[in-house]
């Protein structure tokens, strides 16, 4: 595995880490539960193969996933690795709920102190009417001087320029940001945050799942199928110098091995390949309408539809020409449950782009996914 420095935080990191939001899960008469057996397994497993770095948060899988992950490291793993989780800052009403959550976890892990502990989602409004409102970053101070965390982080998801304004603050000493081959929004702002010694850990290296479909583009400009693979875009990730670590959530053994080869064994992306790219990615520019990384946060729906469902079926249509395919899957939305219900059945009450981190206008997109497709 190959490890790079962390900002100015002193430690290196592998250059993948392993996302915890994506444990494999199994059903049961109660709903789904995490497959704690499989999923200790696979951390284990990493950790033996040199990922160091893993990162959960308070609501993942269904509150389950930060015990799961301590559980992992039990019987010697603790000291292999670091551990990074968030405070869910949307939750905060008052003052002592920072200090309340924080302890709450710190039971949940088992892990003793948390190396990174991330005010999680951060955007402008929730920097200015909770971290500051609240004086929360005295309250991150005390947890680190009693030892309770280690390091103080943020995850973001909002404008370049908020990053920048947040970053100025000097609180902080790592940041945890999206970019990858479909959105380089952010790239300005990680190299500015490598400038004033911040560790960057990306999320989304492939961009939530979509670049493990066979692009055209891609493979026309790089003329092999790893062109439209997760290997290239965490190639691409990990060849910007102001990244130290590329997240993927992995929830079965061989994405964890393909990841961990990938990170082992590939080399950065060149000038020449970057610029090519770049050339593809004014090709697909329309993407950036429909910009969803599967992260649940607009559901549940209540008209139960499953809204990342239906933008990963749009964007086999819309970006890598795969219709036919789109098609299909189409068909069986409405059938059950689990597809949820036709976008037609959307009351336009908003309550999804509210929590959307992205921003997309999820109404307007379902209204072009009912163009595409029909009702």
């Amino acid at each position: 595995m190959k490890y790079r420095k962390f900002g100015n935080t002193g430690v290196e990191l592998s250059a993948l880490g392993f996302g915890c939001m994506r444990l494999p899960m199994i059903e049961t008469d109660n709903g789904k539960i995490v497959n704690e057996e499989l999923s200790v397994k696979m951390i284990r497993q990493a950790i033996d193969q040199g990922v160091n770095y893993f990162d959960s948060a308070y609501g993942y899988c269904g509150g389950k996933s930060e015990e799961t992950l301590g559980k992992a490291l039990k019987g010697g793993y603790r000291d292999k690795v670091f551990v990074s989780t968030k405070v869910p800052t949307s939750r905060i009403k008052e003052k002592s709920d920072y200090r309340k959550f924080l302890e709450e976890q710190l039971q949940r892990l088992d892990v003793g102190a948390i190396d990174f502990y991330h005010f999680h989602y951060l955007t402008d409004n929730a920097w200015e009417n909770i971290v500051l409102k609240f004086d929360l970053l005295d309250d991150a101070m005390k947890a680190k001087e009693e030892g309770l965390i280690k390091h103080i982080s943020f995850s973001f998801h909002d404008h370049p320029d908020v990053m920048k304004k947040i970053i100025d603050s000097g609180a902080f000493e790592s940041v945890l940001c999206q970019y990858n081959l479909l959105d380089r929004a952010n790239e300005d702002a990680i190299e500015y945050a490598n400038q004033k010694g911040l560790g960057v850990v990306i999320m989304g290296p492939v961009a939530g799942g979509r670049l493990v479909a066979p692009s055209q583009v891609f493979k026309d400009l790089f003329g092999r199928e790893a062109a439209s693979t997760p290997e290239l875009a965490l190639r691409f990730v990990l060849g910007n110098p102001n990244v130290t670590c590329a997240l993927s959530g992995m929830s079965d053994e061989q994405m964890v091995q393909e990841n961990i080869r990938t990170a082992n064994d590939s080399t950065p992306l060149s000038g020449e390949e970057t610029g090519r790219i770049a050339k593809a990615l004014d090709e697909i520019k329309g993407l950036a309408d429909l910009y969803c990384t599967g992260c649940e946060y607009c559901l549940p729906c209540p008209q139960n539809i499953n809204i990342p469902k239906l933008f990963s079926i749009m964007n086999y249509h819309k970006v890598y020409g795969m219709s036919d395919y789109a098609g299909r899957l189409y068909k069986d939305v409405g059938l059950n449950e689990k597809t949820g219900s036709r976008p037609a059945e959307c009351i336009e009450c908003g309550t999804c782009e509210s929590k959307c981190p992205q921003n997309i206008r999820i109404r307007e997109q379902l209204k072009e996914i009912i163009t595409a497709f029909g009702e």
